[in-house]
């Protein structure tokens, strides 16, 4: 597996990402492209435009082109590698497809969009049937959107566009905002443990709807505790904390603490606090210090759903 994969998806749906536009989508729907989750398969399930896919299936071509899908970026961002999975179309995938990205601020309608100017970051490149293919991106710029193309048609089940996010944060301007989010561009850059489900959750979008949409590490023997590093969305003071343990019942750490990180330096936000399980707790700090890093101690071990980190960007 690629290295570029362990980075978020800035095109999942989860996060905000929408298929905006296909040229055709009679056989499977397109808005499967950017669905959470591997893709599924039950065989023999036909309805009335055939066997029913979880990916997007367009229709034989009978003419010249090929076929498309406009995708907006739900974290605009930079681009690092792209995954075209073809799980489960075998005789009906497409032979080729490549990828294109634009940089296109506001709310444009579709064909805006498609007279835009766009720069081939996977140039056509040949696909098997029932398999992720990967390719790395050095393209460096931020970017809105992505247009999958299929030479010529035929089904793809999933599009995964893994980055870094870099939103507009002009927009909080005199504002507060959650330093830690996903969706502000924070980012988990180390973690202890990820064996049940990944560091990088605590900092999605909305709230996790079962326990494995947050993070939850395995039962430590050790005598020592687990821990995660977020990278802020800018340097700032965090002012209000909240650590949500909504739906880890039984497997909740018994305590927590954070610590600020900025050129070198570590200072206390957060002592060693008790949580409770399946409990939004909010904690307000006394931010005296302007952060890049904080990094969230649970005792001993266990799964937090949600971390979220109020405050104002300092520069």
């Amino acid at each position: 597996m690629k290295a570029f994969t362990s980075l978020p998806d800035l095109a999942l749906r989860t996060h905000g990402g929408s298929v905006v536009a296909a040229s055709d989508e009679s056989f499977a729907e397109k808005e499967s492209l950017i669905r959470p989750g591997r893709p599924a398969f039950q065989p023999h399930t036909f309805g009335a435009k055939g066997q029913v896919y979880d990916g997007w299936e367009t229709r034989r071509r009978r003419e010249p082109g090929h076929d498309w899908a406009l995708v907006r970026l739900g974290l605009p961002g930079v681009i690092r590698g792209i995954v075209i999975d073809t799980a489960w179309f075998t005789g009906n995938h497409p032979p080729y497809a490549s990828v294109e990205a634009a940089s296109v601020e506001g709310y444009p309608t579709v064909a805006e969009l498609r007279a835009a100017e766009w720069t081939e970051i996977v140039p056509r490149s040949a696909l098997t049937g029932d398999a992720e293919h990967l390719f790395e991106v050095a393209d460096g710029h931020r970017r809105t959107y992505v247009r999958l193309n299929a030479f010529p048609d035929g089904g793809i089940a999933r599009l995964r566009v893994h980055g870094e996010a870099r939103p507009d944060l002009s927009v909080y301007d005199g504002l507060g905002l959650d330093l830690a989010a996903l969706e502000n561009g924070g980012l988990v850059t180390g973690c202890s443990d990820g064996f049940y489900s990944s560091p990088g959750n605590v900092i999605a979008p909305g709230s996790a709807r079962n326990q494995a949409e947050g993070w939850e590490t395995r039962r430590r023997r050790d005598g020592g505790n687990d821990w995660l590093v977020i990278r802020l969305a800018g340097a700032g003071v965090v002012r209000l904390a909240e650590i949500d343990t909504t739906n880890l019942v039984f497997n909740a750490p018994g305590w927590v603490s954070l610590t600020g990180m900025a050129d070198g330096r570590e200072f206390e936000l957060l002592p060693r606090t008790r949580l409770q399980p399946d409990t939004r707790h909010r904690f307000r700090l006394d931010g005296a210090a302007a952060a890049t890093h904080v990094r969230v101690d649970v005792y001993p071990d266990g799964g937090l759903a949600r971390v979220r980190l109020h405050g104002l960007l300092s520069r």
